[in-house]
């Protein structure tokens, strides 16, 4: 088994998006309006696209979206291996900040990360989330 990252296109993100984001949504639901201006990558096992996330950079702070593992890949490490991509990936820029918009239930996992959850939080379609973000000083 080999596991690789490399970048993908946006429209290579799509299908695991809905199918683990928002599985009752149709695709359209699960694109951005910005998708293009990010950098969009995929972990693949083998030739097997599994994991995706999205990265969008502004000034010197930087947010992930739509990060998702295939359903019958989740906890097995895959999603840790891409998260730390990006973040290495940041840090080859001058991004003194990485933020996202967690699902609430998912606020510890970010966090094993270095992240910290912020007192903004919101609602979409009945899910709550809250802003985590990590920052590093630029010397």
């Amino acid at each position: 088994m080999q596991i690789h990252i490399r970048e993908i296109e946006a429209e290579t993100t799509y299908a695991i998006r809905q199918q683990v984001m928002w599985p009752n949504k149709p695709l359209a639901f699960v694109k951005l309006p910005k998708d293009k201006e990010g950098v969009h990558f995929g972990l693949f096992k083998d030739s097997e696209i599994i994991s995706i996330i999205s990265f969008f950079k502004n000034g010197n702070s930087a947010q992930f979206r739509k990060f998702a593992t295939k359903v019958s890949e989740q906890g097995n490490g895959y999603g840790s291996i891409l998260l730390n991509h990006i973040f290495n990936f940041s840090s080859n820029d001058s991004i003194e900040k990485i933020w996202c918009n967690a699902r609430i239930d998912k606020a510890l996992y970010y966090e094993k990360f270095g992240m910290i959850q912020t007192s903004k939080t919101f609602v979409k379609e009945g899910q709550t989330y809250v802003v985590m973000e990590k920052t590093r000083a630029i010397n």
